[in-house]
Formats: C-alpha cells, sequence, structure tokens
C-alpha cells in the first residue's frame, strides 16, 4: 500500500509558478506510475499528467502541455508537477495517484489505486 501527501499549493497571479510535490510512503513507490489530475467545483475530475516508474514516459493534457512539467525522483520517493505560466482556469485542487501498471501513463483516472488528499491551487486574474 502506497499513502501520498500533496503540498505546494497557494494562490498565485496569472503568468505565475508553482511547482506541487507528492510524497509518497513504503518502499514500492519506484514500481508505480504516478499521476496528477486535478478537480474544479461543479467539474469531473480531469487527467493533467503522467510519468512511468522510471520517468521514461510522460503524458500531458492539451491544456498544460508546454506550461507544466511532471518528474520524479525515485531516490526521494517523490513525484512533482511543475506549473508555469498558470491560469486562472488552471484553479483547481489537485491530486497525486499512484498506478500499479508502472509502465503507463494513463489519462483515465479508474486506473490510479492510490490516492492523495488534494492541494488548492488558486489563479487570480
Amino acid at each position: 500500500q502506497v499513502q501520498l501527501v500533496e503540498s505546494g499549493g497557494g494562490l498565485v497571479q496569472a503568468g505565475g509558478s508553482l511547482r506541487l510535490s507528492c510524497a509518497a510512503s513504503g518502499r514500492t513507490f519506484s514500481s508505480y506510475a504516478m499521476g496528477w489530475f486535478r478537480q474544479a467545483p461543479g467539474k469531473e475530475r480531469e487527467f493533467v499528467a503522467a510519468i512511468t516508474r522510471r520517468g521514461g514516459i510522460k503524458g500531458y493534457a492539451d491544456s498544460v502541455k508546454g506550461r507544466f512539467t511532471i518528474s520524479r525522483d525515485n531516490a526521494k520517493n517523490t513525484a512533482y508537477l511543475q506549473m508555469n505560466s498558470l491560469k486562472p482556469e488552471d484553479t483547481a485542487v489537485y491530486y497525486c495517484a499512484a498506478n500499479v501498471d508502472g509502465a503507463s501513463a494513463e489519462k483515465d483516472y479508474t486506473q490510479y489505486l492510490y490516492w492523495g488528499q488534494g492541494t488548492q491551487v488558486t489563479v487570480s486574474s
């Protein structure tokens, strides 16, 4: 089992940057693919980015390509989401999640078994 804790959210002006972190417990972090998802009020949870267990494959939603970067440090049991050029429409609760299929940068949130509690990101215009 994996426990995930997100941090790094906050309030930022449009055009600014934030880096989210997802710290994982347990010794099996390096076997999981990791994903970031977000959910705005009244909207469905949506895919943001994913990375395979060794970081060889990364996937992004079209809405964040070129602005967000997903990465991981298996030695630190941590995944990251660097968010640049933030827009008001990026405002949401951001969740990290772990997928036992470590070879897949999966976009479907139902394929992820473990979830963090979420961190709020608010982008003001």
